[in-house]
């Protein structure tokens, strides 16, 4: 084994590692020659400095020990007895916060913990399985593509649980194996337990159908599996649709902000040091020894990853989470996609905590049962959530206070405990913490998360259900609100329309604390405008059903058409956009070509559509022919490698959604103002009741 240490111009370094084995093979020797990374690279985070986590875990405990303060005053000082039914339930959902607070700070107390990476070892054999059973080639093609290509040697497998010939050909083609199984239980489970039967290897990398990997995904994750009792290791999950519904604006780690960013950057790796990181389904390694002595992936519950890695660490294998994005998949488009797999994913929990509850079994330390319990117990968060929302417009419409206290002595107890908490979050979130965007989205999944915990009490099997990818679409439309905000959305007005009738005296309802009847108005109000924002996120046209077949980079490389020069503006897996100076020879097909920093890359290609832009340049949009799927799989790696933009309208900040919304509802007044028909000159309205 050769070892080389090398230190580049800005003085980071890397190491070089190299086997030579001579293994025979006819004349020829058989070299193989890994470049590993220093754990120091860039795509991994900065170690947190000393005094700034000081800080951090100073406020954390801070903000807990003033919580737990209040929440004795509030306990033994404040309840209004006389109306329990609204004094009690809101103690308990400031007691759930008070809760999650300790959670979230219990799961982010060290997030830099990890295993010293090391070099693979040569002797371990791998193959990479890419489960799949109804994605589109525009989805599929990429991935398998990507896999095939990685190092170090190995063997990539496509499992169709959907047994189509094509996946068949274009598995061939591109030099990956190919399984169908004649039989289909257990979903994804069922998939990768079968390939565990046939599959020779030591270590599976598993990647989700639609996620790409990076060039260096093997060679970042082996060497951890230098360690024996190693049984699982995971990287982040990132997407390239980055403006899909959970895409924010701005960057974290170096990457777009999505609403996933906090649980896969920060929550994940802080389980690494309570040994308690869990498989997250893809972008994952996985020790076949380790998976066949507990059974091959759970299939009792349709979250097998986290299952799975429950009964990993009850027989004492290790878990790391290494926080490197290795790989990049499809986010949700749109809000019913979202919805879709939150339910899942909850459901799934809910059947844990019935099979193999993770607080109350045996063979886990304390820590990790925190740490799993901090993962599983947070969908009941929607119920918090709703009882918040659901608080303000009950003490309106009944008169009945909750609370029994001096006005202001509340005011300043709550908000200190408040804002301390707020503060907390924000630095434990270390930039990952949006409290804005998070109630949104906090909104929109309260609905499948609550369907999703009922499933712990009643008697319904659930079904694994895949979030679809790709084409969703044939029409832009808007997606419907969730039946439940639309009800608190009605709600709320209602209460808000009785308050003030009550404060005119129309209405025969008193209230016995001025301060507590404006502090439940106020609290409507913000909860009316974060639930209308809510709604309008699911509703816009920006996260409307995809149409498009493949997502679209934004490609400025030089290029041509049937030899004419041509300037690339974007290309997907199904095609591409080209610009001309001069209109090209009408043919059935074309040879477009693609001068990429990988080289070039040619496809033949059918003209979709036609425009002439300003500057006078022919735009034409191309559509790939079926079958070029070795051609196919050469550009998609270069797209992927290149880390080109998506060709797209960049994600909108919070603050001008808000300036946008309000500009069109001040729109839409106008437009009704315009839309009534004038009265004559000198008319004097004229007042009906009753008929006609």
């Amino acid at each position: 084994m050769v070892r080389r240490c090398t230190t580049d111009r800005r003085g980071r370094w890397s190491t070089t590692v190299r086997w030579e084995d001579r293994a025979i093979a006819g004349w020829a020797v058989v070299r193989r020659t890994w470049h590993v990374s220093d754990p120091r690279s860039p795509r991994l985070p900065a170690a947190e400095p000393a005094r700034r986590l000081l800080v951090t875990r100073g406020l954390a405990v801070l903000a807990l020990a003033v919580t737990a303060a209040y929440l004795a005053w509030r306990a033994t000082s404040t309840l209004n007895l006389a109306a329990w039914y609204l004094a009690l339930p809101m103690l308990l959902l400031e007691v759930h916060a008070a809760v999650g607070l300790g959670l979230f700070a219990f799961s982010l107390w060290d997030v830099d913990a990890r295993p010293a990476m090391r070099p693979p070892d040569p002797r371990l054999s791998v193959a990479v399985l890419i489960p799949t059973y109804n994605e589109s080639r525009e989805v599929l093609l990429p991935t398998v593509a990507a896999a095939v290509a990685l190092e170090p040697a190995h063997e990539t497998w496509v499992l169709d649980d959907g047994a189509r010939p094509w996946v068949r050909e274009m598995a061939a083609a591109v030099g990956a194996r190919y399984v169908a199984r004649v039989t289909h239980e257990h979903a994804k489970a069922g998939n990768i337990n079968h390939a565990l039967e046939i599959v020779d290897a030591d270590l599976f990398g598993i990647l989700d159908a639609d996620h790409v990997a990076h060039p260096d995904f093997l060679l970042r994750t082996l060497g951890y599996f230098r360690d024996a009792k190693v049984a699982v290791v995971q990287t982040p999950q990132e997407f390239y649709n980055v403006t899909s519904f959970e895409h924010g604006s701005g960057r974290t780690f170096g990457e777009r902000f999505h609403e996933q960013t906090l649980f896969y950057r920060l929550l994940e790796p802080g389980k690494n040091r309570w040994n308690a990181a869990f498989w997250c389904g893809t972008n994952a390694v996985v020790r076949a020894t380790a998976l066949r002595a507990v059974g091959g992936c759970a299939t009792e519950t349709i979250t097998e990853d986290i299952h799975t890695t429950i009964r990993f660490h009850r027989r004492g294998w290790r878990s790391v989470y290494h926080n490197e994005v290795l790989a990049r998949g499809l986010a949700a488009d749109d809000a019913a996609q979202y919805q879709l797999q939150r339910n899942r994913w909850g459901t799934g929990a809910m059947q844990v905590l019935k099979i193999e509850n993770p607080l109350v079994v045996p063979g886990l330390r304390l820590t990790q049962r925190l740490a799993y319990a901090a993962t599983l117990l947070g969908w009941f968060d929607a119920w918090r959530t709703l009882g918040l929302l659901i608080l303000p417009p009950a003490v309106l419409l009944t008169g009945a206070i909750p609370i029994v206290a001096d006005g202001a002595t509340f005011a300043l107890f709550f908000g200190a405990t408040y804002a301390l908490q707020q503060l907390a979050l924000f630095r434990l979130g270390r930039g990952a913490y949006r409290p804005i965007l998070s109630i949104l989205f906090e909104l929109v999944r309260m609905t499948p998360n609550l369907r999703a915990t009922l499933t712990l009490v009643l008697p319904r099997v659930p079904r694994f259900v895949v979030t679809p990818k790709g084409r969703t679409a044939d029409a832009r439309g808007r997606m419907h609100a969730p039946a439940p905000l639309t009800a608190i959305l009605a709600l709320s007005f209602v209460a808000a329309v009785v308050y003030a009738l009550a404060l005119l005296g129309v209405v025969p309802i008193t209230y016995r604390s001025s301060w507590a009847a404006i502090g439940a108005f106020g609290w409507l109000a913000i909860n009316e405008g974060l639930v209308w924002l809510a709604i309008g996120r699911v509703r816009s046209l920006r996260f409307a059903g995809e149409r498009r077949a493949g997502v679209r980079f934004a490609v400025d490389v030089p290029g041509s058409v049937d030899g004419t020069t041509a300037g690339v503006q974007d290309v997907s897996v199904g095609g591409a956009l080209l610009a001309t100076r001069e209109a090209l020879v009408a043919r059935d097909r074309h040879l477009v070509s693609f001068e990429l920093a990988a080289g070039i890359v040619s496809l033949w290609a059918t003209i979709r559509s036609t425009r002439q832009a300003a500057s006078g340049e022919l735009h034409y949009a191309f559509e790939f022919d079926a079958d070029q799927d070795v051609a196919t799989a050469d550009l998609t790696r270069a797209i992927f490698q290149g880390e080109y933009p998506v060709a797209a309208i960049e994600p909108v900040s919070m603050p001008e959604v808000l300036r946008t919304d309000l500009v069109e509802l001040s729109r839409r007044a106008r437009r009704r103002g315009l839309a009534r028909p004038a009265a004559p000159r000198g008319a004097r309205p004229v007042l009906r009741s009753g008929g006609a």
